[in-house]
């Protein structure tokens, strides 16, 4: 069965902490994870909840896959009613916390109301207890992770908690575990904090002993490493550079949003990539690089382990930080240099360290702070508004300053906490904000690849890559190669691989493997795993019906069809480089269709015979 069949629910008004089943026929419809989790949020919450009210549920849910031997099984989400985007939210992330939950006998935690001081919860097996967080309250992710093991005098808890940012609210903080994995986009920390919430500790030892038939899963397990290992992305791409081996690609194809998506490739790209992290350093001859690292059960193994070197003016003065820690992936590293024009690779690792540290998103806070750099030099801000600090394009003293301001809560960080669309509309130019329903563009420019412009404008949580990673078609050529610059079929191209997605978020796996595997791996792997029968048609519908619901709830939280769309530099102007050069997102050719293919009205409405089709 995989599932345990277990919810825990956590009322932090009350203080108590009861058990009950899951709902088997949602898990029937929903699988699990994404899926199931959101099921719930929606049954429960009112969409027009205010995201930081006790009314508002935050989630942490499993997949069915997520504690087995399958590779990549490690991968929990949290989900809420995101305080950014006023959309649904669901981050996921990886690590060891969602095997350990699973391990403890439960598929899923509901967090609702809101605790009257600081607390975390702390779970050994069946027994679930609210322990007081006062001492804690204030601390960092990783000060909170050392303090809890100490005080329970176990160092296998593993720990999913929040910083200084989500107690601020920061809108986009993010839930930290295993101190450098997190569920990092959408402000779900910034949930988690505004119901006093700093932690769950976790240990399991019950194991997991309910998959269907072993014998077979693990067969098609093994059969799904091999593939993994003989990929080229997976077996060798990923485990050598990370996601880091995107940099020089995607600034080859002219796609790597540069100075606030004003120029669409970074003449130093190659001095922040994959490849420079191997590079030993001039100063002490040492690669910004260590290790890789490797999640739960993961036989790919793309996570980047860094040191800064001591005696980088980030952090000469400051101990803590000379250690090993997380370093740059792809999309952290975009949004702290090429986006913000800083070619300083060792700042940029410091930075994504303070994102860790203080647990907030870095590729909203990057993204954020490029807004503020071009506010800087357009004349909206000025040094009165920075607290002295020149913002300007290229400064890595500026963006380690930011990030520490940001992190903390203090002078113009404040501001910057508030994410790039509210502070673009403060400032008087709401233009500058490149992000959609809110949330801020990841790594790829919509102008030179069309279909994930239309990805972007149509997410259910607003700006986001891996709700549809079109990418893997348009440059890498997974499944399939497409034209990055047509507009023609890019349609049924992003609907495929929303719905593929959504479906995968809800297996308890890991996204990259989608890299060498398609949806028949997937099935096998759930066939053999879970009670009746999952073909692959089964679970397109599945993908499709938590697509739905989810746009379901955003419409009525308040969003309209007016909200699928794109900043207007990305619409109106043109690419300055690269084999796009001259072309802006054609968005208005392909968003009819896509609403077509949806089974939506032109106003982007499920319509009826849709609902009933999904069952909805």
């Amino acid at each position: 069965m995989a599932w345990q069949r277990k919810i825990l629910r956590v009322n932090l008004t009350e203080g108590s902490c009861t058990s009950e089943p899951v709902n088997m026929a949602w898990a029937a419809d929903y699988l699990g994870g994404r899926g199931l989790g959101s099921k719930y949020l929606v049954s429960e919450v009112d969409p027009g909840v205010d995201p930081f009210s006790p009314d508002n549920k935050l989630i942490m849910a499993t997949g069915p896959l997520t504690g087995t031997p399958a590779s990549t099984g490690s991968r929990y989400v949290v989900i809420t009613k995101s305080p950014l985007t006023g959309t649904i939210a669901c981050s996921n992330s990886g690590g060891f916390f969602g095997a350990e939950l699973k391990f403890s006998g439960w598929d899923m935690i509901i967090f609702e109301g809101r605790a009257k001081s600081p607390v975390y919860l702390h779970i050994e097996n069946d027994q679930a207890t609210l322990e007081s967080a006062d001492d804690i309250w204030g601390k960092s992710t990783w000060e909170t992770e050392g303090w809890i093991k100490k005080r329970h005098q176990d160092p296998q808890l593993r720990i999913a908690s929040i910083g200084p940012a989500g107690e601020n609210r920061v809108l986009f903080a993010c839930v930290v575990n295993d101190l450098h994995r997190a569920a990092g986009r959408s402000g779900v920390g910034a949930v988690m904090g505004s119901k006093n919430l700093k932690a769950v500790a976790v240990r399991g030892t019950l194991g997991l002993d309910t998959i269907k038939d072993m014998p077979r899963f693990m067969d098609v397990v093994g059969q799904g490493k091999v593939a993994l290992a003989e990929n080229a992305v997976t077996g060798k791409g990923l485990p050598t550079y990370g996601t880091q081996v995107l940099m020089n690609v995607i600034n080859e194809v002219g796609a790597l949003p540069t100075r606030n998506h004003r120029q669409v490739q970074f003449e130093h790209a190659d001095q922040v990539s994959g490849e420079a992290m191997h590079e030993p350093r001039k100063r002490d001859g040492k690669p910004n690089l260590i290790a890789n690292a490797a999640c739960f059960g993961c036989t790919i193994a793309c996570g980047r382990i860094s040191k800064v070197d001591k005696d980088h003016f980030s952090v000469k003065t400051k101990p803590e930080f000379w250690g090993a820690s997380g370093g740059l992936e792809y999309e952290s590293a975009w949004a702290l240099l090429p986006n913000t024009g800083v070619s300083d690779l060792e700042a940029g690792t410091y930075v994504n360290s303070l994102c860790n540290y203080y647990g907030m998103d870095p590729i909203s806070f990057g993204v954020t702070v490029s807004a503020a750099m071009e506010l800087f030099e357009v004349g909206a801000i000025s040094e009165a508004n920075t607290g002295g600090i020149k913002l300007g394009f290229g400064s890595a003293e500026a963006l380690v300053a930011m990030a520490e301001l940001t992190g903390k809560g203090e002078g113009f960080g404040r501001e910057l906490g508030m994410g790039s669309k509210r502070l673009c509309a403060r400032y008087g130019r709401p233009e500058l904000s490149m992000s959609v329903k809110g949330q801020e563009f990841p790594a790829y420019d919509g102008r030179s690849l069309q279909g994930i412009g239309l990805n972007y404008a149509t997410s259910n949580r607003g700006a986001c890559h891996v709700r549809g990673y079109t990418v893997a078609s348009e440059v890498l050529g997974i499944p399939v190669k497409t034209d990055p610059n047509a507009t023609e079929g890019k349609a049924g191209l992003v609907k495929a691989f929303q719905d593929i997605t959504a479906t995968w978020d809800s297996t308890g796996l890991c996204l990259f493997t989608s890299f060498a595997w398609g949806m028949p791996e997937v099935s096998m792997q759930l066939d053999a795993a879970l009670e009746g029968q999952w073909p692959v048609e089964r679970l397109m519908e599945i993908g499709e019906r938590i697509y739905n619901m989810e746009r379901d709830f955003n419409l009525r939280a308040g969003l309209t069809g007016k909200d699928d769309t794109l900043p207007d530099r990305i619409l109106h102007e043109p690419a300055t480089s690269g084999p796009a050069k001259g072309m802006v997102n054609r968005l208005g050719e392909m968003l009819p269709e896509y609403y077509r293919l949806r089974g939506w009205s032109e106003d982007g409405v499920p319509t009826g015979e849709t609902r009933q089709r999904l069952g909805l």
